[in-house]
């Protein structure tokens, strides 16, 4: 998803201001506007910031609790088809192919409670997000098929339209099922029950969420932020946990002081399972996660639009109406602020031996006002499957190094593909 730290200093505009100023550039993003509307990803000034206000709750740690199990479920489904797949000889595997439909999954589950078995069986739905993903990956390298009317009339246009109308159509019958739901019952007491079992649902937030003035998100609004969950939260998130795993096959010391680190954590639990308690007891593990997101960013890229006149701290002034393109891969390469930036060395983040560099420095899901909202999702869902993962296999390289390949997502030329061997410990 789109971590960084908010500036909030004094000395600095106010967060909606500073959105305000710099909108997402419009380029780009007016592609996946057919399919995701005027979610947070692509909507801009006093409309931004009262989405950010109302879905905020989304993404409370009480909320996110209830997510873990659901976590260490798909992750469960996940291994044991590797166990399977490895007993019949293919243990070689494309990690981007397999976490996406683990990552897809867990958020159909945590968007809309909804169970499609999409890691072994076909899903409609599922196949139409990894379709418009690619449609619109490739309509951004094809100069003539950025105009609308062009696009519309070819087969990747009408295919982009047919996918489209099948994401639209499953979220509306969730979102109007659960609206009927609401309306037939106290909305506060469902809620309270809900929570209770913890099975409040992204969609059930966002029916019940009411800004200052009582006014409700419209099912238009509400299909367009779970629409933009379910596209960013599973593809960031697959690609940040493919590449961990490629880095810690690559180096296997690190790998097995994380297994280790697991291990003991869960030495006399059974089943072996991941809890939220946990999450801060792995700090080895959360350290080669944020190594490898400085390597391997998911999003390479992010641009602004300037609204106005931005001055920089050295006097010279970014004119109104320009577009900026900041390179987190290149940040995250800066050899000026990174020493030996193309080493991974998950030391660089020992929270005991803090770095005296910027908190810009890192930027694996954006900064400022417009970060990611998802941040906290995305890094518990990563160290929850990562975790398990090691707990019940062995990594390894396979064949030659992948070539980066930047897309809507930072994946691999021809795939990621590493070599699993199952430990003793299987899924539980």
């Amino acid at each position: 998803m789109d971590a960084g730290q908010a500036d909030t200093t004094d000395d600095h505009p106010p967060a909606s201001l500073l959105a305000a100023i710099a909108p997402k550039d419009m380029y780009f993003y007016s592609f996946l506007k057919p399919w995701l509307g005027d979610g947070l990803l692509l909507s801009a000034g006093d409309k931004w910031s009262h989405h950010r206000r109302l879905l905020t709750p989304a993404f409370h740690f009480e909320i996110l609790k209830s997510y873990i199990k659901i976590f260490n479920k798909s992750a469960d489904i996940m291994h044991a088809k590797w166990k399977r797949l490895a007993s019949e000889g293919s243990a070689h595997l494309d990690m981007f192919e397999h976490i996406s439909l683990m990552t897809l999954d867990s958020l159909q589950k945590c968007v809309f409670s909804f169970d499609s078995n999409c890691q072994e069986n076909p899903s409609e739905y599922i196949a139409a997000i990894l379709e418009l993903s690619a449609l619109v990956t490739k309509r951004h390298h094809q100069i003539f098929m950025r105009m609308d009317f062009l696009y519309y009339l070819t087969p990747d246009g009408r295919r982009f339209r047919r996918a489209c109308d099948l994401v639209h159509d499953f979220t509306d019958a969730v979102i109007q099922e659960r609206r009927r739901t609401l309306f037939s019952q106290d909305s506060h007491d469902l809620l309270k029950a809900k929570a209770k079992t913890k099975t409040l649902d992204f969609i059930d937030v966002l029916l019940l969420a009411k800004d200052e003035d009582g006014k409700e998100l419209s099912d238009e609004d509400i299909r367009a932020e779970a629409d933009t969950f379910m596209f960013r939260g599973h593809d960031t998130t697959a690609s940040g946990l493919a590449w961990v795993l490629y880095n810690l096959a690559r180096h296997p010391e690190h790998q097995e002081r994380c297994r280790q680190e697991v291990r003991e954590l869960l030495r006399d639990r059974e089943p072996k399972e991941i809890e939220w308690d946990d999450l801060a007891q792995l700090p080895f593990l959360t350290m080669c996660i944020k190594e490898s997101l400085r390597l391997h960013p998911p999003v390479a890229a992010i641009s602004r639009c300037c609204t106005q006149d931005v001055v920089l701290p050295d006097g010279r002034v970014i004119p109104k109406g320009n577009m900026c393109v900041i390179s987190i891969f290149g940040i995250h390469h800066n050899p000026s602020v990174w020493q030996d930036p193309e080493v991974y060395d998950p030391f660089r983040f020992n929270p005991e031996n803090p770095q005296k560099r910027s908190p810009l420095a890192f930027i694996p899901f954006s900064a400022g006002p417009r970060n990611c909202i998802g941040q906290t999702f995305a890094m518990t869902e990563m160290k929850v499957v990562l975790a398990l993962t090691l707990l019940r296999f062995r990594v390894l390289p396979a064949g030659e190094e992948p070539r980066r390949k930047p897309e809507l997502i930072l994946r691999a030329e021809g795939g990621l593909w590493l070599r699993v061997e199952p430990l003793s410990a299987g899924p539980q």
